[in-house]
């Protein structure tokens, strides 16, 4: 979760100001949150209030009232200041830059057993996203990335490390299960590609982000590099390394210093709650 908003607030300078390089400060004095850090801290408290439709539906119109100018889409935010509790069919990337508190709560232990994916997760992944996103897209977006963060948690408890094996388990089962283009590398990709929206469309870039990287820091230059929606890239990229390599003390602190009191709680809280079911959680406590 931390690792959205790291990516989150890195990238905040850049969405309107792209660059393609991985050579840039990694936090500005006028970094700053937004949407994506206040909507996957709504995604958590919705997860601890039990996860039911209508938690998910309150937590994101508590908290995107409370924070009116994070920067939300037209129809999200007119949606967040309506009295409707219904969804409006996006495929915005949306649904997954707020998802990943949902993958830290899928059953290791039980793909272990079985070789399946855990129901729990990935059924509070879907709700997550079809609250307001109940486009095949922007379902498959949320959902493809929790998978990347549950499958970097569970080599890290089983297999001990997160290495190539990994990687290409990630790969294939990206590629299999909804059909997203992980081919292309990031100097492909990179030249020709601009501000993009869609779950589509950014998904499999923040994926591959992730795949080429070498440590927490290279995978959100990495998202940051490719220009596009910055921080929405590399919101998903830094949910998935954070699974993967953990994340630094100082870049920790760093991005704690801009939150304000209400969101730090919100993490204070969800790493009590994540230490509680399985004690492996140690962003914050």
């Amino acid at each position: 979760m931390l690792g959205a908003i790291v990516g989150d607030i890195v990238g905040s300078v850049y969405e309107w100001h792209n660059i393609k390089t991985k050579d840039f400060p990694l936090f500005r004095n006028d970094c700053f949150f937004t949407d994506d850090t206040v909507m996957t801290c709504a995604v958590a408290e919705a997860v601890m209030n039990c996860g039911q439709k209508d938690d998910f539906i309150d937590a994101m119109k508590k908290y995107g009232r409370m924070y009116p100018d994070a920067g939300y889409g037209g129809r999200f935010g007119a949606w967040i200041d309506s009295d409707s509790r219904e969804p409006y069919n996006s495929y915005g990337n949306g649904s997954a830059m707020r998802v990943s508190p949902c993958a830290w709560v899928m059953d290791r232990a039980f793909y272990a057993k079985t070789g399946k994916f855990p129901s729990d997760g990935r059924t509070l992944a879907r709700l997550s996203a079809e609250v307001t996103h109940n486009h095949p897209e922007g379902i498959k977006g949320a959902m493809a990335t929790a998978d990347a963060i549950f499958i970097c948690r569970y080599y890290n408890e089983y297999k001990q490390s997160v290495n190539n094996e990994c990687k290409k388990r990630i790969k294939e089962h990206i590629e299999q299960e909804y059909g997203y283009d992980l081919s292309h590398t990031l100097d492909e990709i990179r030249p020709a590609y601009s501000f993009n929206e869609t779950c589509q469309d950014t998904v499999p870039q923040a994926i591959i982000a992730f795949l080429e990287s070498t440590d927490f820091e290279d995978a959100i230059r990495n998202a940051i590099s490719l220009g596009g929606d910055s921080d929405t890239l590399a919101a998903i990229t830094g949910s998935i390394a954070e699974a993967t390599y953990g994340i630094p003390d100082q870049i920790k602190d760093k991005a704690y210093s801009y939150l304000d009191e209400p969101l730090k709680n919100v993490l204070i809280r969800w790493g009590k709650y994540i230490s509680s079911q399985e004690g492996d959680y140690t962003s914050f406590k």
